[in-house]
């Protein structure tokens, strides 16, 4: 395996990591790994909470360095553990400088870690959330199409800054419910892998304007170096093949994946 792997590419262009989750990363420092980021035109990168228990610890990390951000939220695995005192946190939290986003949040019907009940209040209360703090969600959805699409269409009105489906692997349909109703599609290393044509059809079928990068790190490092910890300074590897997948220019990509992301969470 190690023999196909490669250098990873720079580009002219700046790059911003929209999620990740820098608090799960262990096999380097993390001031190795940001620098290392840093080194591969990796200009900002936002690291994302999950559960109640890492709220703290990714406002901690965004607080500490000039170029990292944070969200606020819990993910649909934990959604057991969403409260009205987590809820309010997290909502009190949305002044904060450092803070940008409403998330992770969604739905998994894949796992089933929490009850599906309880992921749907726990999703519906931090849309409101966003709605009521003009700020943008970062949405998880996995086996819960026909659910995400009626939440969404029924919160896409009161959200004025709207956001994304990270590390979009969804139904074709939930890619265009999502880019009607204004918002992004995040993807990452996952339409590098032999398998993910239907991934790769839905980075075709996304209009440019409405792309986001991500790593998702630690998870799904792309190729070549998949089964390895993912980062942040992986990015250009998912960059290369999203150009290669909406023949452009990798930079040109890049120029307008960027400004995407700017206007999403006005850095």
């Amino acid at each position: 395996m190690s023999s196909k792997r490669r250098e990873i590419p720079t580009y002219g262009s700046p790059i911003i990591e929209t999620h990740c989750h820098l608090d799960y990363l262990k096999q380097d420092p993390l001031d190795d790994i940001i620098a290392k980021s840093r080194q591969q035109g990796i200009e900002k990168i936002i690291t994302i909470a999950v559960e109640p228990g890492n709220l703290d610890t990714v406002l901690d990390i965004a607080r500490s360095r000039d170029h990292i951000w944070c969200s606020q939220g819990v993910h649909p695995h934990e959604a057991k553990q969403f409260t009205d005192e987590v809820a309010t946190k997290i909502k009190s939290r949305m002044s904060e400088e450092k803070v940008l986003a409403v998330g992770e949040i969604g739905l998994d019907y894949h796992y089933n870690h929490s009850p599906r009940d309880k992921q749907i209040k726990a999703f519906e209360t931090q849309l409101e959330i966003a709605a009521e703090t003009n700020m943008p969600v970062i949405i998880h959805s996995r086996d819960a199409e026909d659910d995400t699409i009626a939440i969404l269409k029924n919160h896409a009105s009161k959200l004025s800054r709207k956001g994304v489906i990270h590390s979009f692997t969804s139904k074709i349909d939930l890619a265009k419910t999502a880019v009607e109703l204004g918002f992004h599609l995040g993807f990452n290393g996952i339409i590098t892998f032999k398998n993910a044509e239907d991934v790769r059809d839905a980075v075709r079928f996304c209009p440019v304007e409405n792309l986001l990068l991500e790593t998702d790190a630690p998870f799904l490092a792309p190729t070549p170096f998949r089964g390895r910890e993912n980062a942040p300074f992986y990015l250009p590897f998912v960059a290369e093949k999203m150009a290669e997948l909406k023949n452009l220019p990798v930079d040109d990509l890049l120029s307008t994946v960027y400004q995407n992301s700017i206007k999403l969470f006005k850095f």
